[in-house]
């Protein structure tokens, strides 16, 4: 590609950054669309998040993604949000209008996409979620919204995390999302009448690629389990699920749709679903050999 002065940029900002799979996502889908953009991976430490974001802003960047540990303390630095990652409290997307930086969420919405891909459509079901940090918070929040009735599980010590994303989601959206304690009585209760089960822990990534933290007798067919992990491709859940019977969906497909959701919003363009999707995979591949 020709880079020029004409040509926009975007980034991501996190840290650590080196496993992105974002620029190869994003660099591919500018290129099968012709677009006179490049995507580029910033390492930022939590202590020049404020000098960074001044910077992208002076350099008059597109938009960019955020990645840990800075989806939620980012939004003091910024212009503005939209109403979703305000009622999420965190962000991780920034669109640059001219000089004013509004900060969005797609995690959410990324995994509301994917179940619509597979047909599977939120409203009346029942969406066990494991797990109660930030991608939990953007996944039951969405879900929430569109008619899920959610059980919300996170680990004894954490348990005021979940309450305040069910409090939340509660008191916004007038649902009647519940919690319980993350133990195998608890989670063979919730997965007994579940069709969906999202799991939003980072048990399971690599390299501890032999965790789950469910076991593999709770899992049966009837039953779609969605692990937001994408690395590795195939988690020990998704492996045991498949051997239930269980319809999977995979973190890849989460991190390519909250892509497309932001490349959208640069871009004005409708993005390349299976050109991005392929990108993903072909990275992940290469990680794990």
């Amino acid at each position: 590609m020709n880079v020029s002065g004409k040509t926009k940029v975007c980034a991501i900002i996190g840290d650590p950054i080196d496993h992105t799979m974002s620029p190869p996502m994003h660099n591919a889908a500018y290129k099968e669309l012709g677009l006179d953009y490049i995507y580029l991976p910033f390492q930022v430490k939590k202590e020049h998040l404020k000098q960074a974001v001044a910077g992208l802003k002076a350099l008059n960047v597109r938009g960019f993604n955020v990645t840990m540990p800075h989806k939620v303390s980012i939004i003091p630095m910024l212009d503005g949000l939209d109403p979703l990652a305000e009622k999420i409290g965190a962000v991780n997307t920034v669109v640059n209008d001219k000089g004013v930086l509004t900060g969005h969420n797609t995690d959410g919405l990324g995994v509301l996409q994917a179940l619509l891909e597979k047909g599977l459509e939120p409203e009346g079901k029942k969406v066990v979620v494991i797990g109660a940090g930030g991608a939990s918070r953007a996944i039951s929040y969405v879900l929430a919204q569109h008619g899920a009735r959610l059980t919300i599980l996170n680990r004894k010590q954490e348990l005021d995390w979940a309450e305040k994303i069910a409090a939340s989601i509660n008191k916004d959206l007038g649902a009647a999302a519940q919690v319980m304690e993350l133990g195998s009585k608890q989670l063979a209760a919730a997965l007994a009448g579940a069709d969906i089960l999202i799991h939003a822990t980072s048990v399971g990534m690599h390299p501890d690629t032999e965790k789950s933290l469910v076991p593999a007798e709770l899992l049966r067919s009837g039953l779609t389990v969605f692990d937001v992990i994408y690395s590795p491709l195939k988690t020990k859940l998704l492996r045991d699920a498949e051997a239930a019977g269980c319809r999977t969906i995979g973190g890849v497909d989460m991190l390519v749709w909250q892509g497309i959701l932001c490349f959208e919003k640069w871009t004005g363009q409708q993005a390349p679903l299976e050109t991005m999707r392929r990108e993903a995979i072909k990275m992940l591949q290469i990680e794990e050999h």
